[in-house]
Protein backbone atom coordinates (compact mmCIF):
# COMPACT_ATOMS: atom_id res chain seq x y z
CA UNK A 1 0.00 0.00 0.00
CA UNK A 2 0.81 3.43 -0.41
CA UNK A 3 -0.16 6.41 1.31
CA UNK A 4 -1.00 9.49 -0.47
CA UNK A 5 -2.20 13.02 0.73
CA UNK A 6 -5.55 13.97 -1.19
CA UNK A 7 -5.30 17.97 -2.28
CA UNK A 8 -9.28 18.12 -1.98
CA UNK A 9 -9.45 16.51 1.30
CA UNK A 10 -6.06 17.58 2.97
CA UNK A 11 -6.34 15.66 6.35
CA UNK A 12 -7.27 12.21 4.50
CA UNK A 13 -5.30 9.79 3.86
CA UNK A 14 -6.01 7.75 0.32
CA UNK A 15 -4.75 4.38 0.13
CA UNK A 16 -3.72 2.96 -3.39
CA UNK A 17 -3.29 -0.23 -3.32
CA UNK A 18 -0.23 -1.85 -5.55
CA UNK A 19 -0.75 -5.02 -7.68
CA UNK A 20 0.66 -7.99 -6.46
CA UNK A 21 3.12 -7.99 -9.20
CA UNK A 22 3.48 -4.60 -9.37
CA UNK A 23 6.64 -4.24 -12.35
CA UNK A 24 7.72 -7.45 -12.42
CA UNK A 25 8.57 -8.24 -15.27
CA UNK A 26 7.15 -11.80 -16.85
CA UNK A 27 7.64 -14.43 -19.32
CA UNK A 28 4.47 -16.45 -20.01
CA UNK A 29 5.18 -19.38 -23.12
CA UNK A 30 2.05 -20.54 -24.48
CA UNK A 31 0.15 -17.33 -23.36
CA UNK A 32 -1.98 -17.33 -26.74
CA UNK A 33 -4.69 -19.28 -25.09
CA UNK A 34 -5.77 -21.32 -22.88
CA UNK A 35 -4.10 -21.37 -19.30
CA UNK A 36 -1.43 -19.48 -20.79
CA UNK A 37 -3.74 -16.83 -21.64
CA UNK A 38 -5.65 -16.68 -18.26
CA UNK A 39 -2.51 -16.00 -16.66
CA UNK A 40 -1.17 -13.47 -18.72
CA UNK A 41 -4.58 -11.57 -18.32
CA UNK A 42 -4.56 -12.28 -14.49
CA UNK A 43 -0.71 -10.68 -14.09
CA UNK A 44 -1.32 -7.82 -15.89
CA UNK A 45 -4.11 -7.09 -13.83
CA UNK A 46 -1.79 -7.75 -10.65
CA UNK A 47 0.90 -5.14 -12.17
CA UNK A 48 3.18 -7.24 -14.05
CA UNK A 49 4.68 -6.42 -17.37
CA UNK A 50 3.57 -9.17 -19.36
CA UNK A 51 6.16 -10.58 -22.64
CA UNK A 52 3.59 -13.04 -23.97
CA UNK A 53 5.07 -15.87 -26.23
CA UNK A 54 3.60 -18.70 -28.10
CA UNK A 55 3.88 -19.65 -31.28
CA UNK A 56 0.74 -18.33 -32.88
CA UNK A 57 1.22 -15.40 -33.82
CA UNK A 58 -2.51 -14.20 -34.57
CA UNK A 59 -3.61 -15.41 -31.22
CA UNK A 60 -1.00 -14.35 -28.99
CA UNK A 61 -0.93 -10.82 -30.59
CA UNK A 62 -4.01 -10.40 -29.92
CA UNK A 63 -3.91 -11.59 -26.10
CA UNK A 64 -1.09 -8.54 -26.21
CA UNK A 65 -3.43 -6.60 -27.63
CA UNK A 66 -6.31 -6.74 -25.03
CA UNK A 67 -4.48 -6.50 -22.22
CA UNK A 68 -3.06 -3.22 -23.15
CA UNK A 69 -6.40 -2.37 -23.91
CA UNK A 70 -7.59 -3.00 -20.42
CA UNK A 71 -4.99 -0.93 -18.86
CA UNK A 72 -1.82 -3.49 -18.72
CA UNK A 73 1.16 -3.70 -20.20
CA UNK A 74 2.14 -6.70 -22.81
CA UNK A 75 4.01 -7.45 -25.82
CA UNK A 76 3.94 -10.11 -27.78
CA UNK A 77 7.41 -12.40 -29.21
CA UNK A 78 6.49 -15.68 -31.22
CA UNK A 79 8.61 -18.37 -30.04
CA UNK A 80 8.90 -22.29 -30.60
CA UNK A 81 10.00 -23.80 -27.43
CA UNK A 82 11.32 -26.52 -28.87
CA UNK A 83 13.92 -24.95 -30.93
CA UNK A 84 16.77 -23.68 -27.94
CA UNK A 85 18.12 -20.75 -30.54
CA UNK A 86 14.58 -18.77 -30.51
CA UNK A 87 14.42 -19.33 -26.81
CA UNK A 88 18.15 -17.73 -26.42
CA UNK A 89 17.29 -14.84 -28.94
CA UNK A 90 14.11 -13.58 -27.77
CA UNK A 91 14.72 -13.98 -23.70
CA UNK A 92 17.70 -11.80 -24.83
CA UNK A 93 15.63 -9.34 -26.51
CA UNK A 94 12.54 -9.41 -23.67
CA UNK A 95 15.63 -8.45 -21.15
CA UNK A 96 16.96 -5.88 -23.89
CA UNK A 97 13.53 -4.47 -23.87
CA UNK A 98 12.53 -4.40 -20.28
CA UNK A 99 15.58 -4.42 -18.55
CA UNK A 100 15.20 -7.59 -16.42
CA UNK A 101 13.32 -10.44 -16.07
CA UNK A 102 11.89 -11.65 -12.87
CA UNK A 103 9.03 -14.29 -13.51
CA UNK A 104 9.15 -17.38 -16.13
CA UNK A 105 6.11 -19.53 -16.22
CA UNK A 106 6.87 -22.19 -18.60
CA UNK A 107 3.53 -23.05 -19.63
CA UNK A 108 3.46 -23.98 -24.08
CA UNK A 109 2.35 -27.87 -24.03
CA UNK A 110 0.86 -30.05 -25.96
CA UNK A 111 -0.94 -33.57 -25.42
CA UNK A 112 0.22 -35.80 -28.31
CA UNK A 113 -0.93 -38.86 -29.08
CA UNK A 114 -3.43 -40.99 -27.32
CA UNK A 115 -1.94 -44.17 -27.76
CA UNK A 116 -1.07 -46.90 -25.42
CA UNK A 117 2.95 -47.14 -24.94
CA UNK A 118 3.68 -50.09 -27.10
CA UNK A 119 1.74 -48.26 -30.04
CA UNK A 120 3.65 -45.01 -29.26
CA UNK A 121 5.86 -44.79 -32.32
CA UNK A 122 8.89 -42.70 -31.58
CA UNK A 123 8.24 -39.55 -33.43
CA UNK A 124 4.89 -39.42 -31.79
CA UNK A 125 7.05 -39.79 -28.32
CA UNK A 126 9.85 -37.15 -29.27
CA UNK A 127 6.84 -34.75 -30.58
CA UNK A 128 5.72 -34.50 -27.49
CA UNK A 129 8.88 -34.03 -25.44
CA UNK A 130 10.25 -31.14 -27.90
CA UNK A 131 7.67 -29.15 -26.45
CA UNK A 132 6.71 -30.56 -22.87
CA UNK A 133 10.17 -31.25 -21.42
CA UNK A 134 12.66 -29.65 -23.75
CA UNK A 135 10.65 -26.55 -23.94
CA UNK A 136 11.05 -26.33 -19.90
CA UNK A 137 14.45 -26.85 -19.86
CA UNK A 138 15.43 -24.32 -22.29
CA UNK A 139 13.35 -21.40 -20.75
CA UNK A 140 14.82 -22.62 -17.33
CA UNK A 141 18.17 -22.59 -18.37
CA UNK A 142 17.86 -19.05 -20.63
CA UNK A 143 16.18 -17.29 -18.12
CA UNK A 144 18.37 -18.48 -15.02
CA UNK A 145 21.62 -15.86 -15.94
CA UNK A 146 19.27 -12.77 -16.06
CA UNK A 147 17.61 -14.31 -12.93
CA UNK A 148 21.26 -14.46 -10.83
CA UNK A 149 21.61 -10.60 -12.24
CA UNK A 150 18.74 -9.64 -10.17
CA UNK A 151 20.06 -11.79 -7.20
CA UNK A 152 16.59 -13.52 -7.23
CA UNK A 153 13.77 -14.98 -9.20
CA UNK A 154 10.33 -17.34 -10.04
CA UNK A 155 10.05 -20.02 -12.08
CA UNK A 156 6.82 -22.12 -12.22
CA UNK A 157 6.47 -25.14 -14.44
CA UNK A 158 3.53 -26.38 -15.87
CA UNK A 159 2.91 -30.40 -15.34
CA UNK A 160 -0.36 -32.24 -14.20
CA UNK A 161 -1.95 -34.00 -12.59
CA UNK A 162 -0.85 -36.74 -15.22
CA UNK A 163 2.80 -35.89 -14.20
CA UNK A 164 1.54 -37.10 -10.02
CA UNK A 165 -0.63 -40.37 -11.12
CA UNK A 166 -1.36 -42.73 -14.18
CA UNK A 167 -4.30 -43.43 -16.49
CA UNK A 168 -5.33 -44.94 -19.16
CA UNK A 169 -4.73 -42.16 -22.01
CA UNK A 170 -1.78 -40.01 -23.13
CA UNK A 171 1.15 -42.55 -22.71
CA UNK A 172 3.95 -40.28 -23.88
CA UNK A 173 2.08 -36.65 -22.21
CA UNK A 174 2.51 -38.64 -18.66
CA UNK A 175 6.15 -39.25 -19.47
CA UNK A 176 6.59 -35.72 -20.14
CA UNK A 177 4.81 -34.46 -17.18
CA UNK A 178 6.20 -36.67 -15.06
CA UNK A 179 10.02 -35.11 -16.30
CA UNK A 180 8.88 -31.78 -15.83
CA UNK A 181 7.25 -32.96 -11.78
CA UNK A 182 11.20 -34.16 -11.42
CA UNK A 183 12.66 -31.39 -13.22
CA UNK A 184 11.00 -28.84 -10.98
CA UNK A 185 12.71 -30.56 -7.80
CA UNK A 186 15.85 -30.68 -9.27
CA UNK A 187 16.52 -27.05 -9.88
CA UNK A 188 14.78 -25.97 -6.72
CA UNK A 189 17.71 -27.66 -5.63
CA UNK A 190 20.18 -26.27 -7.32
CA UNK A 191 19.42 -22.55 -7.71
CA UNK A 192 17.90 -21.90 -4.39
CA UNK A 193 21.44 -20.40 -3.04
CA UNK A 194 20.27 -17.62 -5.82
CA UNK A 195 17.05 -17.01 -4.19
CA UNK A 196 15.44 -18.35 -7.53
CA UNK A 197 12.02 -20.74 -6.46
CA UNK A 198 10.73 -22.94 -8.61
CA UNK A 199 7.49 -24.76 -8.54
CA UNK A 200 4.91 -26.87 -10.38
CA UNK A 201 1.19 -26.58 -10.99
CA UNK A 202 -0.68 -29.68 -11.36
CA UNK A 203 -3.97 -29.15 -13.07
CA UNK A 204 -7.16 -31.52 -13.22
CA UNK A 205 -9.28 -31.17 -15.92
CA UNK A 206 -9.30 -27.87 -16.69
CA UNK A 207 -11.38 -26.60 -19.86
CA UNK A 208 -9.33 -24.81 -22.42
CA UNK A 209 -9.22 -25.15 -26.27
CA UNK A 210 -6.78 -27.71 -25.99
CA UNK A 211 -9.16 -29.83 -23.68
CA UNK A 212 -12.17 -29.55 -25.67
CA UNK A 213 -10.51 -30.47 -28.72
CA UNK A 214 -8.86 -33.73 -27.18
CA UNK A 215 -12.23 -34.39 -25.98
CA UNK A 216 -14.42 -33.71 -29.03
CA UNK A 217 -12.02 -36.53 -30.55
CA UNK A 218 -14.37 -39.04 -28.80
CA UNK A 219 -17.17 -41.35 -28.74
CA UNK A 220 -20.44 -38.76 -28.44
CA UNK A 221 -18.06 -36.16 -28.45
CA UNK A 222 -16.98 -33.14 -25.80
CA UNK A 223 -20.58 -33.41 -24.20
CA UNK A 224 -19.84 -37.92 -23.46
CA UNK A 225 -16.43 -36.56 -22.38
CA UNK A 226 -17.57 -34.17 -19.61
CA UNK A 227 -20.16 -36.16 -18.16
CA UNK A 228 -17.64 -38.93 -17.53
CA UNK A 229 -14.56 -36.56 -16.06
CA UNK A 230 -17.36 -34.68 -13.56
CA UNK A 231 -17.71 -37.95 -11.80
CA UNK A 232 -13.95 -38.30 -11.58
CA UNK A 233 -13.91 -34.83 -9.54
CA UNK A 234 -15.07 -34.66 -6.37
CA UNK A 235 -15.83 -30.93 -6.43
CA UNK A 236 -18.41 -32.42 -8.86
CA UNK A 237 -17.00 -30.03 -12.07
CA UNK A 238 -14.54 -29.41 -14.51
CA UNK A 239 -12.34 -26.67 -14.14
CA UNK A 240 -11.68 -23.48 -15.61
CA UNK A 241 -8.13 -21.58 -16.52
CA UNK A 242 -8.67 -19.07 -14.59
CA UNK A 243 -8.39 -21.25 -11.61
CA UNK A 244 -5.45 -22.44 -11.95
CA UNK A 245 -3.83 -18.90 -13.02
CA UNK A 246 -4.41 -17.78 -9.12
CA UNK A 247 -2.47 -20.51 -7.99
CA UNK A 248 0.19 -19.63 -10.89
CA UNK A 249 -0.17 -16.13 -9.47
CA UNK A 250 0.44 -17.13 -5.88
CA UNK A 251 3.76 -19.10 -6.72
CA UNK A 252 5.34 -16.63 -8.84
CA UNK A 253 4.55 -13.75 -6.68
CA UNK A 254 6.89 -12.70 -3.45
CA UNK A 255 3.84 -14.03 -1.13
CA UNK A 256 5.21 -17.38 -1.84
CA UNK A 257 9.22 -16.26 -1.09
CA UNK A 258 9.45 -19.69 1.54
CA UNK A 259 8.56 -22.28 -1.51
CA UNK A 260 10.21 -23.81 -4.01
CA UNK A 261 10.33 -27.71 -4.94
CA UNK A 262 6.42 -28.06 -4.32
CA UNK A 263 4.41 -28.89 -6.84
CA UNK A 264 0.55 -26.98 -6.27
CA UNK A 265 -2.13 -29.90 -7.42
CA UNK A 266 -5.27 -27.95 -8.55
CA UNK A 267 -7.55 -30.46 -9.44
CA UNK A 268 -11.10 -30.67 -7.78
CA UNK A 269 -9.81 -33.71 -5.78
CA UNK A 270 -8.77 -35.74 -8.90
CA UNK A 271 -6.09 -37.47 -7.19
CA UNK A 272 -6.92 -36.98 -3.65
CA UNK A 273 -9.36 -40.46 -3.71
Amino acid sequence: MHEIKSPKFKNQAVEIKMGRLQDKVVIITGAATGMGQAVAKLFAKEGAVVAVTDINEELGTKTAEEIQMNGGQAQFWKLNVAVESDVEIIFKNIYETFGKIDILINNAGVLGIDKPTHEVEEQEWDNVFAVDVKGVFFGTKHVIPYMKKNKKGSIVNFSSIYGLVGSHELAPYHAAKGAVTIMTKKDAVTYGKDKIRVNSVHPGTILTPLVKEFASRGEGGFEAYEKVMVKKHPINSLGEPEDVAYGVLFLASDESKFVTGAHLVIDGGYTAQ
